[in-house]
């Protein structure tokens, strides 16, 4: 008697796992990172202390370039302490570039009024970034005694 529900029918069960479907969907996944990982890693580049902030020394004798954002917002850029008049991002971006290029180990920091927004920080360090300066110096100063 043939019907559904035989068993005689002499085949046997299959052991394989078929993983078409599977390799398919990690394909699409794949693409998907791929397409959003660079969207994900936008910033600025800073290696900040892991301790406590001590008084760095110059590794050779040059003046650090200093760029400054002021309680304004305002940007100014000094070698050695003189600092200057006001100027714009893409005037420091192109003097950076001029000073590195003479002297390619200068240090470079960074300093910001406490009052000014982070905007106006983050964008004078993109900028600085663009002009090629792989590392960024913060400077702040240490707290009074009266502050605990």
């Amino acid at each position: 008697m043939q019907g559904p529900f035989n068993r005689g029918s002499g085949r046997k069960p299959m052991a394989e796992i078929n993983v078409v479907p599977f390799i398919d969907v990690m394909l699409v996944l794949l693409v998907i990172f791929m397409i959003t990982a660079p969207m994900l890693t936008q910033g600025v580049q800073v290696e900040l202390p892991q301790v406590t902030s001590e008084p760095i020394d110059s590794p050779d004798d040059s003046d650090p370039i200093i760029a400054t954002v002021d309680r304004e917002g305002r940007f100014y850029l000094s070698i050695g302490g003189d600092d200057q008049e006001p100027i714009t991002l893409d005037e420091i971006a192109e003097r950076v570039i001029i000073l590195l290029d003479r002297s390619p180990g200068t240090q470079v920091l960074v300093r910001g009024h406490q009052d000014v927004g982070y905007g106006a920080v983050v964008s004078l360090m993109s900028t600085l970034q663009v002009a090629g300066v792989s590392n960024v110096g913060l400077i702040s100063e240490p707290p009074t005694s009266d502050e605990g």
